[in-house]
């Protein structure tokens, strides 16, 4: 395994809190910070320091940049930077990683289009030195124009700081699994996987291009700095191939394990599968805090296939936790302790808040249902004023067979309900013109976009009646970032954040859920929570007490939850159905999200069954289905 340079004292004392254990089994340089945002600032802080290096040095700076949601943050605080005048881009050349093919760069799924909205037309960077392979070359002129751009790379003194992330195939830039060391600028097959974790990007994965133009292997690892970023709960498997794992060509992050100074920036859920984070104790000596004690007792109820109580000093002996049994020198108190600590996370009804004011914010019109339809359910029963805040409208999910199939109801009812038959043909016919023409991706009539909205908010109103709130309940506040019409939305805004302010100080929650899902395949569950953090740093004491929920794409584990709530069969029904309500997302919805053919109400249904399920084999009492939640501590909660 190659070392990372000594030389480089200047990166050894990041700003941004790091997250220390043992590296031993890391192959390549790793940083773990606690939040995505303080990645944003950690490489922001890097590229700086490099910009302004090299071009006090030689004139110049070189960058390869990325795309996709990871890096978004960053060129959010490049660009901040540069408006207080910290960064100057005057002198930077850039080169992109690659671009889907065909693509014409006007596209609004074209990384030249996604560039420019970002970053290029929010600081000085010369248009002339900013470069991304051209998705609109003919064929018969990409292999001169995919050498051209390597020669473009080397005229300009090669790359001096490379941004990457990695895909759930393990492949940097879109060099996709069997991509050689040796491999240059070039056209490549997308493979399965990669087209898959697209598809929320073009509305179906049908509709994702087959083909990419991409920086090779070898011109990616003649940059002198490397900076591998990854986010989200949704990369950690990958995460520990690239950095754990034998250097293979099925993976080609593993390549970056050869790289004398390549590092991998990491947020704490990207990270969760590495041996230091998962099973620091079999690292190195730990300090057995409570919580830590829990995911280790847990853990070896897991290897040891046996319930907590269970457990004994061999198992213990057998797994490398002597250490942890040294504490009290017998397995029962350990065991106990555990054991009692994941029992008081369990709360029926009769634990939860009663006679309280109780705020709900679901980034989408089903977010709600989909994570929280059982508890929801139980909040009314116990007399609690409830209020379900729907932050975006959700209108790009629908799809426009939804609209047809509205608009015929509408029109064969229209006299029953009082309306101008002829009214609606013509808006009718006005839709039908506009949808005949239109690609998938492009951006609908403003008619159209409404007639979406309208669909998911007279499903949402449905899905709370079926878990017995009124449709009272209901806020729609539609915040603006989301209201672009296109998959790619805008950075989180101020007037996003007085909509959720004025909405807390009218309600004055004593309890708020927010979705902790962040790994959504557009980004929009961490741009909604975004707007709440920041909405609820403004407030004055007492703040209310944050719940965090998941549900459509993971959830969250025993030892990661604070309270487990426990649903009957026929609990678990009624929120499905509650799910049902949502016909739109039904069946196919377009952004299911990756690598899981499932829809939402099979996925929730599954994982709340597993999670009883585990709390079973761990030998707490039984219950059908469970739901599960992590409440904030005030300290996260400032975060």
């Amino acid at each position: 395994m190659t070392k990372p340079d000594a030389s480089r004292t200047d990166r050894d004392a990041p700003r941004a809190p790091t997250i220390e254990g043992s590296r031993q089994r890391e192959r390549l340089r790793t940083i773990v910070v606690p939040d995505h945002d303080d990645l944003a600032a950690l490489l922001a802080d890097r590229i700086v320091e490099v910009i302004r290096r090299e071009t006090a040095a030689k004139g110049r700076c070189v960058l390869g940049l990325a795309t996709g949601s990871t890096p978004l943050g960053i060129y959010q605080e490049l660009i901040r930077r540069h408006r207080a005048g910290e960064v100057d881009f005057s002198r930077v050349v850039t080169f992109n990683l690659d671009e889907y093919y065909p693509m014409p760069p006007t596209s609004p799924h074209s990384f030249r289009r996604y560039m420019q909205e970002n970053l290029f037309d929010h600081i000085n960077l010369p248009p002339a030195q900013a470069h991304v392979p051209d998705g609109g070359t003919p064929r018969e002129r990409l292999a001169e124009a995919c050498a051209a751009y390597e020669r473009a790379i080397a005229a300009a003194g090669g790359i001096d700081f490379q941004l990457l992330g990695i895909g759930q195939s393990g492949h940097i830039g879109f060099n996709e699994p069997g991509s050689t060391a040796d491999s240059r600028t070039r056209l490549v097959t997308l493979d399965t996987i990669t087209r898959r974790a697209a598809a929320a990007d073009f509305f179906g994965e049908d509709n994702v291009p087959r083909e990419a133009i991409t920086m090779g292997v070898a011109t990616i690892l003649e940059a002198r700095e490397i900076a591998l970023i990854a986010t989200g709960e949704h990369k950690a498997a990958i995460v520990r191939r690239a950095v754990e794992g034998e250097p293979s060509q099925d993976v080609a992050a593993t390549y970056l394990q050869g790289h004398a100074n390549a590092t991998a920036y990491l947020d704490l859920a990207a990270a969760a599968e590495l041996t230091r984070v998962k099973t620091p104790w079999a690292l190195q000596s730990v300090d057995w805090t409570p919580a830590l004690t829990e995911r280790a007792v847990v853990w070896l109820s897991e290897q040891a296939g046996k319930a907590i109580l269970k457990l004994t000093a061999q198992d213990y002996a057998e797994h490398h936790l002597s250490p942890l049994l040294a504490r009290s020198g017998a397995p029962g108190p350990i065991n106990g302790e555990v054991f009692n600590r994941l029992r008081d996370k369990i709360r029926g009804r009769a634990r939860l808040p009663a006679r309280t004011r109780v705020l709900v914010f679901s980034p989408h019109p089903d977010d709600d249902v989909i994570a929280m339809g059982g508890i929801l359910r139980k909040l009314w029963e116990n007399e609690n004023t409830i209020t379900v805040a729907y932050m975006t409208s959700g209108n790009i999910a629908v799809f426009d067979h939804d609209v047809r199939r509205h608009l015929e109801f509408t029109e064969r009812a229209a006299a029953t309900l009082g309306v101008d038959p002829a009214a609606v043909r013509r808006v009718r016919a006005e839709v039908e013109k506009s949808l005949e023409g239109k690609a998938p991706g492009d951006v609908d009539l403003p008619a159209v976009q409404d007639l979406k909205r309208v669909i998911r908010e007279s499903e949402a109103i449905a899905a709370l009646g079926a878990v017995g709130l009124p449709r009272a309940a209901a806020r729609f506040l539609d915040l603006p970032f989301y209201r672009t019409g296109e998959v790619r939305k805008r950075p989180i805004g101020e007037e996003d954040v007085a909509i959720v302010g004025r909405l807390l100080e009218e309600t004055r929650p004593d309890t708020v859920f927010v979705a902790g899902d962040l790994s959504d395949p557009h980004g929009t569950h961490r741009m909604c929570k975004q707007a709440v953090d920041r909405a609820l740093a403004g407030r004055r004491p007492p703040r209310p007490e944050v719940w965090l929920y998941r549900g459509a794409w993971q959830e969250w584990s025993i030892t990661e939850a604070d309270v487990l709530v426990p649903l009957s069969q026929d609990e678990l029904r009624a929120k499905i159905l509650a799910i049902f309500k949502h016909q739109s997302q039904k069946d196919t919805a377009p952004f299911p999200g990756e690598l899981d053919d499932r829809e939402f109400w099979q996925r929730v249904e599954a994982r709340n069954l597993e999670t009883a399920a585990h709390a079973d084999t761990l030998g707490l009492p039984e219950y059908y289905a469970m739901e599960a939640y992590r409440i904030l501590t005030p300290k996260e909660a400032e975060r």
